[in-house]
């Protein structure tokens, strides 16, 4: 837990400073979360042992919520730095808003996203929150009731099919997404019997709400600073969901239902800061398997998970450029389609290099827990959407 909380922590310290004072501070908070993630995850030996899948993190959401917490402050301070009378030069401001979007991507979202997981009703309330004051509040309903239930099939909308760019998927998703999450919230509602505030209600108007806050700190250029640095963190979600499901695809099954979500259906990458700063999010067949499994225990197995060539930061930068995206992407998921890693009969994997690269030195994962599939704990606000994907044969949130 100390790994998470300092590589988590750090960054958005030093984006405070950067706001508060410019000088070196701007500079340090990008190189930290550009330059110094891709070298540490380049000199630092990939992670080659989980923790205990069973064990107890105490602390665990103790951070999720200290990251919250900053996530709060950040944006209000974000917006007054970059488009308020901040003192800041225009190349200091610039920075700032980028470091922002970087920790609102790669930090906030993985948190909020880990909260929206959680039973207590409180912590989904913060995460809720947290994907709001990015404009993207949608994404929490969207993501338990549609994603996790049709993850790997066309049922989903983040799970690009192979050869879609990035650009075509970003095109149709935001759309796509937040109308499959508000007819999932809705026909929730229709069976509860005391539904409650629609969600998105909540999602709009609080997005309205954190536009105007943004106004009042800092006027128009403070709405215009906001915005920016949402939209970034948002291109930056879209990236996360299109990198760890590009082109896997669920089998259907004689009976015409689609096979359960499986460790074969996510891409994971190995690297240890990348995975601290992102509350291991690039575990992310494990989560998939078992969404309440306590992200510091969650697993990693390359004889049945595929493995990215490099690490998701880098993944996500490549995915930038289509024809080098597919090159090194489409193999790879075409082995993992011809391969049932589920089947007792086919024990044969995708070659060493569709998991892992062989130079990496890495060995089999003990503590692997992937075939006991535990049912996860649903929170009662989306235990209909469950039991709906239940009755499929899928597995639910």
């Amino acid at each position: 837990m100390l790994l998470f909380a300092i590589v988590t922590g750090l960054p958005c310290i030093l984006v405070g400073l950067a706001g508060l004072n410019g000088g070196v501070w701007p500079w340090l908070a990008a190189f930290y979360l550009t330059g110094l993630v891709f070298l540490m995850d380049r000199l630092i030996a990939r992670e080659t042992r989980n923790s205990d899948p069973d064990a107890e993190f105490p602390a665990a959401s103790t951070l999720l919520v200290a990251l919250g917490l900053a996530h709060f402050t950040l944006l209000g301070l974000g917006t007054w730095a970059v488009g308020g009378p901040s003192g800041l030069s225009g190349l200091e401001r610039v920075l700032v808003a980028m470091s922002s979007g970087l920790i609102f991507g790669q930090i906030s979202h993985p948190v909020a996203h880990e909260l929206i997981h959680k039973p207590s009703r409180w912590l989904r309330l913060m995460g809720r929150w947290m994907y709001t004051t990015l404009l993207v509040g949608h994404h929490a309903s969207a993501h338990l009731l549609v994603h996790h239930v049709h993850v790997g099939s066309s049922g989903d909308p983040n799970s690009a099919p192979r050869g879609e760019s990035f650009y075509r998927f970003a095109a149709r998703v935001g759309r796509q997404s937040f109308l499959a999450g508000l007819r999932a919230e809705t026909r929730r509602r229709q069976r509860a019997s005391n539904p409650g505030l629609h969600p998105y209600v909540t999602y709009v108007g609080g997005a309205l709400a954190t536009l105007v806050a943004a106004f009042l700190i800092a006027g128009p250029t403070g709405l215009a600073a906001l915005l920016a640095m949402a939209i970034y963190a948002q291109l930056q979600i879209l990236m996360a969901d299109y990198v760890q499901h590009y082109g896997l695809r669920r089998r259907e099954l004689p009976n015409g239902k689609l096979e359960p979500v499986g460790p074969q259906h996510s891409w994971n990458a190995p690297q240890i800061f990348s995975s601290a700063l992102t509350v291991n999010a690039p575990r992310h067949s494990d989560h998939h398997v078992t969404p309440s499994r306590p992200y510091p225990a969650l697993q990693l197995d390359p004889q049945v998970m595929p493995y990215l060539p490099r690490s998701l930061p880098v993944m996500a930068a490549l995915a930038m450029v289509p024809p080098v995206w597919f090159r090194m992407m489409n193999p790879r998921c075409d082995k993992w389609r011809a391969v049932d890693v589920t089947s007792p009969d086919n024990p044969v994997k995708p070659d060493q290099d569709s998991t892992i690269s062989a130079s990496a030195g890495a060995e089999l994962l003990p503590n692997s827990s992937h075939a006991q599939n535990p049912t996860d704990p649903v929170p009662a606000d989306h235990a209909a959407a469950d039991h709906g994907s239940r009755r499929d044969g899928r597995r639910g949130i």
